[in-house]
């Protein structure tokens, strides 16, 4: 194959322009001047091959790499919180430990916000683990004359306060959601159920299982599964948990450990 054509497949513009640019000039008498295309960057002279200047005819030489900037549409991503969210949530934790400085700054900032940047206060919050700000925050959106009764936003307060440990604020917000007519998902009970187990409180999980056995719509495994491995220090709860387990669930199979490993001979 000629070196031309090699040459001209190559993957290397730079070498193929610059081969054949030297082959056409040594090859005619006729001044050859080609016009600069956009991919063409400014430089100074300098000499290149065969001490040919680019300059002299017209061409300049190109850059071989990317220079790492950013372009900017690649770049762009989700909006960002805004100037006045960003500003309420510092002030309310710089205050959260004083009620007084608290409340006068709901009053004189946070009522003023739009209902977006309401919403992203109370996601940041709830995000920063600021749970008791962030029940503070979802009370002011029940006030303003947009709201409307959620369930996915109790379910995510719900779940940042059984996370952190805060039962009683969590039943709160459960009691609150079940006179509006909601009712929560699966994950909802899974999440306060593995808090009251982790708060030491078995009977108030199997209050929220009796509960979950009541809801429209149809149960899941999961809230089962942390159950029956939450209850393995109560085997009378566990038993009743794993007979409605069998029930619903026929061709799942449940795990019982040993009896030795609690001391139950």
């Amino acid at each position: 194959m000629p070196l031309t054509s090699i040459i001209s497949k190559s993957r290397s513009p730079i070498l193929a322009c610059a081969f054949l640019f030297i082959k056409q000039h040594h090859s005619s008498t006729k001044s050859l001047t080609l016009s600069k295309p956009f991919l063409f960057f400014p430089s100074s002279p300098t000499t290149t091959i065969s001490g040919t200047n680019p300059q002299q005819f017209g061409w300049e030489r190109v850059r071989a790499y990317h220079d790492g900037r950013p372009r900017g549409p690649l770049w762009r991503g989700k909006k960002l919180i805004g100037k006045e969210a960003i500003f309420v949530i510092l002030g309310l934790k710089r205050f959260k430990d004083d009620s007084e400085k608290l409340e006068k700054f709901i009053k004189t900032h946070v009522r003023r916000l739009l209902k977006m940047d309401m919403i992203a206060v109370l996601t940041e919050l709830e995000r920063q683990q600021e749970v008791s700000l962030a029940v503070e925050m979802f009370r002011v959106i029940q006030k303003q004359d947009w709201y409307t009764p959620d369930v996915y936003v109790y379910k995510d307060l719900i779940i940042a306060l059984a996370r952190c440990k805060k039962m009683d604020d969590a039943m709160e917000l459960w009691g609150n959601m079940r006179k509006e007519g909601l009712f929560p998902d699966s994950q909802t009970y899974a999440e306060v159920i593995r808090g009251f187990l982790a708060y030491g409180s078995p009977a108030d999980a199997m209050n929220i299982f009796e509960d979950m056995k009541k809801s429209p719509d149809p149960p899941e495994e999961l809230p089962f599964r942390i159950l029956l491995k939450g209850l393995l220090p109560h085997p009378l709860l566990r038993n009743r948990v794993k007979q409605d387990f069998e029930e619903i669930f026929p061709d799942q199979r449940v795990y019982d450990p040993p009896e030795e490993i609690f001391g139950l001979r």
